[in-house]
């Protein structure tokens, strides 16, 4: 759907995707969908893009016969070797960022997966074996709001034992450097949002604010970010407070992601920070109740695929 889009005005890049070329065509035609595939690689992907939507093969050759909607461990393994392709790719130069789709990774888990999500899998791959990996910072970036949880997928109970004053303050160069450096913003405007109802009171409502939050900003202050907080989350994300930052940075996963999915629901872009390559990916998950109905909205994959061209023609 994103590809039969790509002349209508959405400003797409030309993409390909790696995966099994004739499950791809297979999937189009049960749902109608005139999208002629080539069976390509990288280097014939941007001369085909016009008339097809190119698909490289997997190095396994390895072939998928999955049914939409019904997750299987059995196909962990292409889900996989497809990830791992596309970052060997990118690292490579013969792609200039990558785009992910969403993945369930609890199917990975049946087969041995060992890493909390999708982003920090992308982190262990930036790196040599036995290497230590980068921090992985997850933004979700709209033209509305740009939001970046400090703490993402873990349990509610375990946010104040992960949230130190190193995380934040790590995360937040991040999230700094990056914006200068691939978003083209001269002096970035964070904001922290607090832990705590009305960001802890001063230590009545919890002391994390207080003894964790304000020290990392003025950690940072210090080192010339332009960041303030930590501001009560609840009044954080109106428009008139929008106006007055570039990117939020909370203390939960929720936090952030509830507000920008509310206001930029279909707009909205899963960007990872702080890696050697350019990932964007749709803000959404996989969707099953829906899957292969013919009924998604790719506005979000179109989104990522733009925003990913854009970060690759700043920092070419």
């Amino acid at each position: 759907m994103a590809w039969l889009a790509r002349d209508d005005g959405a400003g797409l890049p030309p993409f390909f995707l790696i995966g099994d070329p004739d499950f791809i065509e297979r999937r189009a035609g049960a749902m109608n969908l005139q999208v002629p595939v080539a069976d390509v690689g990288p280097d014939l992907a941007e001369e085909v893009f016009a008339r097809a939507l190119p698909v490289m093969p997997m190095p396994s050759g390895m072939r998928v016969d999955a049914v939409p909607g019904r997750p299987d461990s059995a196909h962990a393994g292409a889900i996989l070797e497809s990830i791992t392709t596309a970052v060997t790719l990118v690292q490579r130069g013969a792609a200039s960022a990558l785009v992910t789709n969403p993945i369930a990774k609890y199917v990975l888990t049946q087969v041995g997966f060992a890493h909390p999500g999708h982003t920090e899998f992308l982190a262990s791959l930036a790196v040599a074996p036995g290497e230590a990996p980068p921090l992985p910072v997850m933004m979700l970036w709209s033209e509305t709001l740009a939001v970046v949880p400090v703490t993402i997928h873990v349990a509610l109970r375990r946010v104040p034992e992960l949230l130190t004053q190193d995380l934040v303050v790590r995360t937040a160069r991040i999230v700094a450097h990056d914006l200068r450096h691939r978003f083209g913003l001269a002096r970035p405007r964070l904001v922290l949002s607090g832990l705590n109802p009305h960001a802890g009171e001063n230590g009545t409502m919890g002391t994390e604010d207080r003894d964790v939050l304000e020290p990392a900003v003025m950690q940072l202050q210090n080192e010339g970010i332009d960041i303030r907080g930590p501001l009560p989350a609840d009044t954080l994300f109106h428009e008139r407070a929008r106006a007055s930052y570039d990117v939020a940075l909370t203390p939960t996963h929720d936090q952030g992601l509830i507000p920008i999915k509310t206001l930029a629901f279909d707009e909205g872009v899963n960007v990872t920070l702080g890696l050697p390559f350019i990932r964007t990916s749709p803000d959404h998950g996989t969707a099953f109740d829906i899957a292969g109905r013919g009924v998604a909205r790719p506005d979000s994959l179109m989104a990522a695929l733009r925003l990913a061209a854009r970060l690759a023609k700043a920092g070419a």
